[in-house]
């Protein structure tokens, strides 16, 4: 989305507009005043921060130093960086972003990634008979795309190509079309079928898969109001998931084995607190089934993996 400019001024140096700007955002409350400062600069020059950091002494004309002012003072405002740049980079991609869905999370990548080394698992392994079904997965409750686009131009990246389908839901219409012109933009919307839908209740999907994935909404939901302020720009729906913010998670576990094939699994994002109580929460929905908790990056429990007998 773009700044709307401001009044005009004489010519300043990057220096000194980011001087100037971390100073202000720093008093707004910002946590993280310069880098905002670099990003929004950069959006505006159209230019990589590393270039800003690299030149500080270059002029800015009147019309990008009166649109970085715009953009500071939305940031100022509390908006999310990533809404005023309209993008944000996840697994490696840049993913169109704005207040129609949440925005993704660096700890989703986790996701994406156990995503990915369970299909090559299977795929790589020994080959399928003659005539198989592709190896399908669910991306349950889509949002912005960033999990099924990144699992669709990693899979053809690594060469599966038709060796696997993708399909993708979500109950926000207005969500499911940014997630489908980020595909598009990244040239994988062949390979995703998209639809409407709350949860596993899709009428037009897609019979058993062998793996669902999900980022549904687990914040517990007198935590969503003490969030920082950013997430106040973001769908209240993507982040609200109940009293102990597990209610969407056990509505998704109960409906996996109508849609699961047998020997298939289900990946779903949790909170860091939140490893016990989601296994069992699987205990209790799916007692035949294997669970475990994988932690992301920093350590934190992360995914809650359940598998189909």
């Amino acid at each position: 989305m773009a700044c709307v400019q401001e009044g005009a001024g004489a010519a300043r140096t990057v220096g000194a507009l980011l001087g100037e700007a971390t100073g202000r955002l720093r008093r707004a409350g910002s946590e993280t005043p310069r880098l905002d400062a670099e990003l929004l600069l950069g959006h505006v020059l159209s230019v990589e921060r590393t270039t800003i950091l690299a030149h500080p002494e270059a002029p800015v004309g009147p019309e990008p130093a009166a649109a970085f002012a715009a953009c500071l003072a939305r940031r100022m405002r509390g908006e999310p960086i990533a809404y005023i740049r309209g993008l944000k980079e996840f697994y490696g991609l840049a993913f169109s972003v704005d207040g129609r869905a949440l925005i993704p999370r660096p700890e989703t990548e986790r996701l994406v990634e156990l995503a990915e080394q369970r299909v090559r698992g299977v795929l790589s392994g020994a080959p399928r008979p003659d005539g198989s079904e592709p190896f399908r997965i669910w991306d349950v409750g889509t949002g912005s795309g960033a999990i099924c686009v990144a699992l669709a131009v990693r899979l053809r990246r690594l060469g599966y190509g038709g060796s696997f389908q993708l399909f993708a839901s979500e109950r926000s219409r207005d969500a499911l079309e940014l997630a489908i012109e980020n595909a598009v933009g990244h040239g994988v919307a062949d390979a995703i079928t998209f639809a409407s839908g709350d949860l596993l209740q899709v009428p037009r999907f897609p019979g058993r898969v062998d793996l669902v994935v999900a980022n549904p909404p687990y914040v517990p939901s007198d935590v969503v109001p003490t969030l920082p302020l950013a997430a106040s720009f973001e769908p209240r729906e993507a982040l609200d998931g109940g009293p102990d913010g597990l209610d969407v998670v056990r509505r998704l576990l109960a409906g996996l084995p109508d849609v699961l094939l047998q020997g298939g699994a289900a990946l779903i994002e949790i909170g860091s607190d939140q490893a016990d109580a989601a296994r069992a929460a699987a205990a209790q929905a799916l007692p035949d089934w294997r669970s475990q908790v994988h932690a992301d990056l920093a350590g934190r429990p992360r995914v809650l993996q359940v598998d189909a007998p």
